[in-house]
């Protein structure tokens, strides 16, 4: 499951550097970046379950629909504050515009949906599905491939 997608570093900083009109080089931004997502707090392992199969993605992919403890929520809207006081460090303005349309971010929605992705849709118009409870264990938080990113600084 994924709490907060910043997207492909590069494009990333190259966003911010358009958004900026040069202000924020890319070059000095993406140092800022890594060393912000490696300090981040690590939330522990949870469980979660899910019985609604639902479209994602404007309906090209199909997800479950996860519940999970009010602790997740409150974990992901911290990093959202945390990505927010990033970006303002940053020089941004207008924080909640560039994160609604910045192609590397590619949030289309202001709303967090918990979910996990199971595939490509059968049409692009499929409705939500309930299905029988399934049990979902999440394991502690971690950046998905930490070990590819650049060292800060």
């Amino acid at each position: 499951m994924t709490l907060l997608h910043v997207g492909i570093l590069d494009d990333l900083a190259q966003d911010i550097e358009a958004w900026t009109k040069g202000m924020s080089r890319s070059e000095n931004v993406l140092p800022e970046i890594v060393g912000w997502l490696t300090e981040l707090p690590v939330l522990q392992g949870f469980l979660g379950k899910s019985d609604k199969l639902v479209p994602l993605g404007g309906g090209r992919l199909m997800g479950l629909e996860v519940d999970v403890p009010q602790e997740v929520h409150d974990y992901q809207a911290l990093l959202v504050q945390g990505l927010h006081v990033l970006l303002d460090d940053l020089g941004l303005d207008n924080i909640d515009d560039f994160i609604l349309s910045s192609p590397a971010l590619g949030y289309r929605s202001p709303r967090w949906l918990p979910h996990i992705a199971v595939g490509k849709a059968r049409t692009r118009h499929d409705p939500p599905v309930e299905i029988a409870p399934v049990p979902v264990e999440f394991g502690d938080s971690q950046i998905r491939n930490r070990d590819s990113l650049p060292l800060p600084g």
